[in-house]
């Protein structure tokens, strides 16, 4: 997917990294904190949200409302804003909720804007680590726990057998032939890991993993994600290898070759 680059010249960028700031200080007075946890889920589904992802969602609509009156906004915990602009904020305050209310800091704040539905901006934050991610189309940076600003480059990696694969957990693959899909690529692979939601992302446009697999996916848990990696050279792509702006079942490669492989694999 080609990145659209307009939005590093309105702005953007810097707004988002504003978003990740004042996320943050709504967030972190909650974490490692006993809180009450909401099950927004049916039946016997487990679908948590606590204050703390209320309250980082809300003061970042606030400010797009503010600073962008026409834009639109889809997050995770309210409904969604239209707007009437081509452009479109994408927000998961906690992506990794079930981690934040454990007290693994494997879970971040994820943003993203879309340009006339392609990604532009994507920014992951850590505020617990000091940890961001982030890309606006041409290249990807972190920033590390020392406060220090590096390049991303995912790694070389041209076959299963080296590669180094995870995914959130195996549940998130639901249906029998999902699962089965999922099965066939994990027993080729050289490593599997499990946890981590956005943070395996980000690992993977670090080059630390080569493969990131999942399904059932929302927009706003991979729209932000999709610049980083690919501004660090890597792929993200359906199963079918179609865009992933709409989520579904996810397929993100360090290496292109990777990619192609993984993907056969995951069509039986």
């Amino acid at each position: 997917m080609a990145l659209k680059r307009g939005a590093r010249d309105g702005g953007y960028l810097d707004f988002a990294h504003d978003l990740a700031d004042i996320s943050a200080a709504a967030i972190l007075p909650y974490f490692r904190r006993r809180l009450t946890v909401t099950n927004k889920g049916s039946g016997t589904m487990f679908d948590p949200v606590t204050v703390a992802d209320r309250a980082a969602e809300k003061v970042m609509r606030t400010a797009i409302e503010a600073r962008f009156p026409d834009h639109g906004i889809l997050g995770e915990e309210f409904p969604e804003r239209k707007g009437s602009s081509p452009h479109r904020w994408l927000l998961d305050p906690i992506d990794g909720t079930r981690a934040f209310i454990m007290g693994s800091p494997v879970w971040g704040t994820l943003l993203g804007l879309t340009e006339d539905g392609e990604p532009s901006v994507g920014l992951m934050n850590q505020p617990f680590t000091g940890e961001r991610f982030w890309s606006a189309g041409k290249g990807a940076h972190m920033r590390d726990p020392g406060g220090r600003t590096r390049k991303l480059s995912t790694r070389r990696c041209t076959s299963l057998s080296d590669a180094i694969l995870t995914t959130t957990h195996p549940d998130l693959f639901a249906s029998r032939g999902d699962a089965a899909a999922f099965k066939r690529l994990r027993e080729r692979a050289r490593m599997t890991r499990f946890g981590g939601d956005c943070y395996g992302y980000c690992l993977l446009a670090a080059g630390f993993v080569d493969l990131v697999v999942e399904a059932g996916l929302k927009p706003y848990d991979i729209v932000p994600l999709i610049p980083i990696i690919e501004g660090a050279g890597g792929r993200v792509t359906t199963w079918e290898g179609d865009p992933a702006t709409q989520g579904g079942r996810i397929l993100a490669a360090g290496d292109v070759r990777l990619h192609e492989e993984a993907m056969k694999v995951l069509r039986g």
